[in-house]
């Protein structure tokens, strides 16, 4: 009689605590059904939500692209001839991935007619340079090159900006024609000839901005280096003809940026004389 009652008591003992220990996993398992059911739907509807919002993008990019065609239909005079609203113009055309000098065919060409206008300054700034390299060694400021530019175009030409010739010579860097851009100070130099110029290069080019020469003390105060290290970069510049060495100044030899300084620039390069100076 205790026995039974032992095992009555442990069934029902153990009984309840199986079935509610069974109960308790059934909870946990349909839990993390329910949450990875309700992920997927999270998952789901994000995605749905990120396609819409691309189509919307979209639609209004094709939209933008559609008026922008339609302003530069209405204003192609005024873009071809007001360098400051052409500049405007291509920074509104650059915020849609738009890039009217990428092809000499298609809508822009034909609408505005500003990749043969970019192309054919293109082959003056080429004039210009090969003109003027004997004097600079391949180097120029934006400045000079843009009033060399404006003195070839004459008084009756489609007016020409700076922000023109940067547009043309970054054109002229992608055929591996040797431009390049070097930033120096506050303004430009545009290199014409295939010249390895490295950081240290640049670095020179910009302290030598200020005087138009550069000396090997200069280097080593301002910039910390040794004595070979400035030597070395001054002699390159020699070597690719960028810079001129003058062994009479006073103190120790000066080294001349040909394309920094003013003195240089009061001859005058005619039309004829850049036609001369092409091979």
């Amino acid at each position: 009689m205790t026995y039974s009652l032992r095992i009555r008591v442990g069934e029902q003992r153990g009984g309840p605590r199986a079935t509610v220990g069974m109960h308790r996993r059934g909870v946990g398992a349909g839990a993390i059904a329910k949450k990875k059911l309700a992920e997927a739907k999270y998952k789901e509807r994000g995605t749905v939500l990120a396609e819409d919002q691309l189509a919307q993008m979209s639609k209004q990019l094709d939209m933008f692209k559609t008026n922008l065609e339609e302003f530069a239909s209405k204003h192609k005079q005024e873009i071809r001839k007001n360098p400051e609203f052409r500049v405007q113009f291509q920074d509104m055309c650059a915020t849609i991935g738009v890039d009217p000098l990428a092809s000499g065919k298609g809508f822009w060409s034909e609408m505005l007619g500003v990749g043969d206008f970019y192309y054919e300054l293109g082959v003056q700034i080429i004039e210009v340079c090969l003109a003027l390299k004997h004097r600079n060694g391949g180097l120029i400021t934006l400045e000079e090159l843009h009033q060399q530019v404006l003195k070839g175009r004459g008084k009756f030409a489609q007016d020409v900006s700076q922000d023109d010739l940067i547009r043309a010579i970054k054109k002229l860097k992608a055929l591996g024609t040797g431009f390049g851009i070097i930033p120096v100070g506050g303004t430009y130099l545009i290199q014409s000839v295939p010249a390895e110029l490295n950081m240290d290069h640049t670095v020179v080019l910009q302290l030598a901005e200020k005087n138009g020469y550069v000396t090997v003390s200069d280097i080593k105060a301002s910039l910390k280096w040794e004595t070979e290290r400035a030597r070395q970069v001054l002699e390159h510049l020699l070597k690719e003809g960028l810079a001129w060495l003058d062994l009479q100044a006073p103190g120790e030899a000066h080294y001349w940026l040909p394309a920094l300084f003013t003195d240089l620039y009061s001859q005058e390069i005619t039309a004829e004389e850049a036609r001369e100076a092409l091979p």
